[in-house]
């Protein structure tokens, strides 16, 4: 005879005398289910792996029940796990504003972080955005983590390249296709690995670029490094290597190489992203005018679930 499963009573205790939940324990939470990874999130938190899945359980103990759907492939939500994450996010956006009360910060100043790969090409679009939708002062910066400075209040507005898909809670995002570039004329060796020119502090693009070459089992090295992804355009166009770019963004003096080695580059998803809690209406202002500048000539936006990842001819506004 199988004798029923008594309830856990050190998670029912802890449930029970629970006053306070600590913040770092839902900000936590959120990064996961918002990357998708356990990984991805303790790198942006700056932690282990099992620091992160120690936190997650401290707080199911606390929350007396499971938050995260351990059968289903991936990270899921369960029903208990989706009411926790959309009140954590309430929180968590009036904590930061506490916080954020702290700080010094110029009040009309507004911080735009973009990657170095996205400013290489993006950059004097951005500026013209700005310049028409955001009247008074702003300033450009860089991150290796924009997503995790966003999160921390650290940036007003984001526009950070990812892989396709995982761009929850853009107010704005498109996919943008990649290609191979090179100089014109240039001419490979065929018997030789395929000459890779990459900046350092390596980027999305050129991540999802060499991860590509792997996989396919293409031959390459890196031919050339330099410190700047904006370095990376003017070694190429001296004829050092092979470079991927944003294919809307070609830089001048650059052309599409045709070596029948080069695998097909997938799309990346570009989102605008505002930080939790900005109300100030310029910043939405901002992230519309930066979508209008920015994202390809397209159609309305359409009705996909905002799971599915539209193509390059259709955007997504989120809000």
């Amino acid at each position: 005879m199988r004798v029923p499963r008594e309830p856990d009573r050190t998670a029912t205790a802890a449930a029970c005398d629970m006053t306070n939940i600590p913040t770092e324990l839902l900000r936590t939470l959120i990064t996961v289910v918002d990357l998708r990874s356990f990984t991805k999130a303790a790198h942006s938190l700056g932690m282990t792996q099992p620091a992160v899945s120690a936190q997650i359980k401290r707080l199911q103990v606390l929350l007396g029940g499971e938050l995260l759907d351990k059968s289903a492939p991936g990270v899921a939500l369960t029903p208990k796990g989706e009411g926790v994450v959309q009140h954590a996010r309430q929180l968590l956006s009036v904590n930061d504003e506490i916080v954020g009360m702290a700080r010094p910060r110029p009040p009309s100043g507004l911080r735009i972080g973009i990657s170095d790969e996205a400013q290489s090409v993006m950059l004097g679009s951005v500026l013209g955005a700005c310049r028409r939708g955001a009247p008074g002062s702003f300033e450009i910066r860089g991150s290796d983590d924009l997503l995790r400075d966003l999160r921390a209040g650290e940036l007003d507005l984001v526009i950070a390249l990812s892989e396709p898909g995982a761009s929850p809670g853009a107010r704005h995002r498109w996919t943008e296709p990649l290609a191979w570039v090179c100089a014109p004329g240039l001419a490979f060796n065929r018997a030789a690995p395929l000459p890779f020119v990459l900046a350092n502090g390596t980027g999305e693009i050129a991540r999802f670029a060499t991860s590509v070459l792997d996989r396919s089992g293409t031959e390459w090295e890196a031919a050339c490094r330099v410190p700047s992804a904006l370095g990376c355009a003017a070694a190429v166009a001296a004829g050092l290597g092979i470079g991927a770019t944003l294919r809307r963004f070609t830089p001048a003096g650059l052309v599409a190489c045709e070596d029948p080695r080069l695998p097909r580059l997938p799309e990346l998803t570009c989102g605008i992203h505002l930080r939790e809690g900005a109300g100030e209406p310029r910043v939405g202002q901002l992230a519309d005018a930066l979508a209008d500048t920015l994202r390809p000539a397209m159609a309305a936006p359409s009705a996909i679930p905002p799971d599915v990842e539209e193509p390059a001819t259709q955007l997504q506004a989120e809000h």
